[in-house]
Order: C-alpha cells, then sequence, then structure tokens
C-alpha cells in the first residue's frame, strides 16, 4: 500500500455513562449509552467503512462503547486498547495515530471528550486554510459544512463520531491536512 493512499479517521465518542461510586476511569454506561453504541454501529457500518484498525481508550465506557458498538459491524477490525487515549490531549491523540502502520487505511479511534472533538476540530485546520502550500489549502478546512457547524455549535455528542480523510502517511498527520466528510449523533 502507497503511504500516498487517500485514509479515514473515524473519530468515536465514547456513549453517555452513568456515574456510580468508582473512578472516572471505571465509570460504566447508562443505559441511554449501551441503546446509543449499538445505534452508533448500526450507523457506522452504514458508512461503508472497512476498518482495519480500532484504537480504544481503556476506559470501562470507551471498551463498552467499542464491543456493542463493533457487534453490528460486518467486519471486525483489530483492536488495541491504548491507555494513552484516556485523558489525551487532541496532540497526544495525533502522536498515537502517527504511530499507526501504513498498511491500516481506515482507522476508528474510541475515545474522550474534549479530545475527540478538539481533534476533529484541529485536522481539518480554519475553512480558509491552516496547511502550507496549495495543495494543503485545497483541502484544510475542507468537507462537510453541515458537519463543521454542527460541532461549532453543538459540540461533539456522547456516542457520535465524525468521519476525517486525508492523504498521505500517518506519520504526516497533523493540524489542517484533513477534510471533515460526516457527523452522526444519536437523537437527543
Amino acid at each position: 500500500m502507497s503511504v500516498a493512499e487517500s485514509r479515514r479517521i473515524v473519530l468515536f465518542r465514547h456513549a453517555k455513562a452513568d456515574w456510580p461510586q468508582v473512578t472516572d476511569h471505571e465509570r460504566p454506561l447508562a443505559e441511554r449509552g449501551r441503546l446509543d453504541a449499538a445505534t452508533a454501529g448500526s450507523r457506522l457500518a452504514d458508512t461503508g467503512i472497512p476498518f482495519d484498525l480500532a484504537l480504544c481508550s481503556t476506559a470501562v465506557r470507551t471498551r463498552e462503547t467499542w464491543k456493542l458498538a463493533v457487534h453490528e459491524l460486518a467486519h471486525r477490525p483489530k483492536t488495541v486498547y491504548e491507555e494513552r487515549l484516556y485523558e489525551a490531549s487532541p496532540g497526544e491523540l495525533i502522536a498515537v495515530l502517527n504511530e499507526t502502520p501504513d498498511d491500516a487505511r481506515n482507522v476508528i479511534l474510541v475515545g474522550h471528550n474534549p479530545s475527540v472533538q478538539g481533534l476533529a476540530e484541529i485536522l481539518p485546520g480554519a475553512e480558509t486554510g491552516t496547511g502550507s502550500g496549495a495543495d494543503a489549502e485545497a483541502d484544510a478546512g475542507t468537507g462537510n459544512a453541515e458537519a463543521r457547524e454542527w460541532l461549532k455549535q453543538r459540540g461533539f455528542a456522547a456516542a457520535g463520531f465524525a468521519v476525517l480523510s486525508f492523504t498521505g502517511s500517518w506519520k504526516a498527520l497533523e493540524p489542517g491536512v484533513a477534510t471533515l466528510d460526516d457527523y452522526w449523533a444519536p437523537s437527543e
């Protein structure tokens, strides 16, 4: 596989969590979260994206979200439970994605807010272009205007996911190189 191929990243926020007397890392999904995670899995299946790799935070609520969502997919990708995704900044998420092998074309990252929303905002860059060169200006901040507006106005909902695409190596993934193609969230 060429490193210049088009790649997709799906940023998937965990579903609604419960607040029992446990540490934040151990919080399970609420009943609504379990329902929304399965619905999100069905919507992920509808995208037709054949995921090569899933990167999932080790928190209980992200693992439960992924377990319920992946059950709806026709193909189960290799899943890596990554401690660094818990309480990560958008920059730390990019660092983890930069380590992705280039034979993985489509990756889903199951994580937390505010980092997944931050990443969904900075990877496409500003609407006027934040990268360097004509190609970066053409791609930066492009994509689905409705999805960008939703994220700006309402934020990244629990069990929501954003689909982004870029061309190049995973090592070259940085702010401003991607296009926000779609965003979906369960009904409120």
